[in-house]
């Protein structure tokens, strides 16, 4: 069984310097001298560092006076973008900052508050924007924030629109002089932004969630806002969690990068689920009513297959990561269902999902697209689609979860220099460590080491038939770049 998973699943070697030469080139990229250029202004999820030091207030001046010329639409005598941020402390302040920049091209700025990203990305259509903006760094702690861009369609940049916004934020050069009296911006306060969201999700599905005892950990973050009224718009028996947020406590133990409390609640308040989004509530992961972790390759697996029963799989296919449980393969076999695999990143997901008309998709992160009701990860619809899917079945968090089996899988993060983040993908020593552990897994498992796309981290992800083995596999690795690049 071992050899057929490698051989249907896996080409391992191949594959992971395949892998690790794709981040090298997002990385560095090259002048055609052969220099290194400064790294890219935006990564995976947008432009993203520690507030007020990497992403500071001039820079975000800068991001939103280039945003709003390229994005804006040429000749048109008041565009508008929208503007929604989470909670943490620093929003507030690069939110001036990128209305000014906005502003000071003659663009007006609708403000819609603290709000989940997805509410964005939906709202900048709904409302007509030309495009929309949302300030946060997701599920990092406080200190960090982001700036995350959409178009007028709701979707996410491409690298090109990004490249030419990032062209102009480093030359500064703007056609045409600054609009005065007038012709200077607005800012349009968007009162009903919150409620617009949560009608749109409950849209979304067609039954109720009464009798069911709902645990909620809102992560201190942008859901807080918006998540208790919306499961209980739909019935359910509602109990919140880390729902205060202060500006500082953004991730901090909490959501869904830490799933501990919300274990322990579920258990001991004997809840039928507990669903636990990040800081700006575009991922869910859940936990049955044992406390068992579902992560978000379980989630898809769950609503794949919920889909393909509707009739609503279209082309029969799930759009996943590299990063995707081995199991997730061997279920979809099972199940009748195609794969599709992406780089990580949710971008490259609904990439793929665009370009075939796929309309599921996402990550083991729980960062997962439904096409049909939205145009990026958005952790609150998949909770949703989630009870959904339990009531139509009538079964328990755990039996639905039973579906799918998953294989012992070690992640460990490695923080590294800037420096030597950038020099990884030319360390032949490492390279020599990865494959000496890929030929000692041999058929029973797969080395992942790719380089994070928003923090200065290398991730080592490892999957075999024994945790033991691939934990102590992943150590050497992870010794090997700490001794090279720290």
């Amino acid at each position: 069984m071992a050899h057929r998973m490698k051989k249907n699943y896996f080409r391992q070697k191949s594959f992971c310097f395949l892998l690790i030469s794709f981040f090298r080139a997002v990385q560095n990229k090259q002048t055609k001298n052969g220099e290194k250029t400064m790294p890219r202004l935006f990564g995976t999820d947008g432009a993203r560092g520690v507030a007020n030091s990497e992403l500071t207030c001039e820079l975000a001046m800068k991001i939103g006076r280039a945003a709003a010329v390229v994005l804006a639409g040429a000749g048109k005598s008041r565009p508008k973008i929208l503007i929604g941020q989470d909670p943490r402390i620093s929003s507030q302040m690069l939110e001036a900052a990128l209305t000014a920049g906005i502003c000071s091209v003659g663009a007006d700025v609708l403000r819609i508050g603290t709000v989940p990203t997805p509410a964005v990305a939906y709202l900048v259509k709904k409302y007509e924007a030309d495009a929309g903006v949302m300030i946060s760094a997701s599920h990092n702690s406080c200190e960090y924030n982001g700036i995350k861009l959409f178009s007028g369609t709701g979707f996410k940049l491409s690298d090109e629109l990004e490249d030419k916004i990032e062209e102009l934020v480093k030359s500064g050069v703007y056609d045409g002089a600054h609009p005065t009296g007038e012709n200077v911006g607005r800012v349009i306060e968007m009162q009903s932004a919150v409620e617009d969201y949560i009608n749109h999700v409950v849209s979304t599905v067609d039954v109720r969630f009464d009798g069911m005892k709902v645990a909620l950990d809102c992560a201190n973050g942008s859901s807080s806002v918006c998540a208790e009224q919306l499961y209980k718009r739909l019935g359910a028996e509602v109990s919140v969690i880390h729902n205060h947020p202060d500006g500082i406590n953004i991730n901090d133990k909490c959501g869904s990068t830490h799933m501990e409390s919300l274990k322990a609640f579920v258990k001991a308040n004997e809840m039928d689920i507990g669903l636990a989004f990040d800081g700006d509530a575009d991922r869910c992961l859940a936990v049955d009513s044992d406390g068992n972790l579902v992560d978000g390759d379980v989630l898809i697996a769950i609503a794949a297959l919920d889909m393909k029963k509707r009739g609503k799989l279209k082309n029969d296919t799930a759009v996943v990561t590299v990063m995707t449980n081995m199991g997730f393969w061997k279920f979809a076999e099972q199940n009748g269902i195609n794969v599709k695999k992406t780089a990580v990143g949710d971008r490259y997901v609904l990439e793929e999902m665009l370009k075939n008309d796929y309309v599921i998709g996402g990550e083991q992160s729980g960062h997962i697209i439904f096409r049909e009701f939205a145009t990026t990860g958005d952790g609150e619809l998949t909770g949703v689609q989630l009870l959904a899917a339990m009531k139509r079945e009538g079964k328990t968090l755990r039996r639905l979860a039973g579906i799918m089996k998953i294989y012992p899988q070690t992640l460990k993060n490695v923080v590294v220099t800037p420096e030597g983040k950038a020099a990884y993908g030319e360390d032949c020593e490492i390279k020599s460590i990865i494959e000496s552990v890929e030929n000692e897994l041999s058929s029973d498992g797969r080395v992942l080491v790719r380089l994070s796309g928003t923090e200065p981290k290398i991730r080592v992800m490892l999957e075999g038939t024994n945790l033991s083995d691939i934990e102590r596999l992943a150590d050497k690795i992870v010794d090997k770049i700490k001794e090279r690049l720290l």
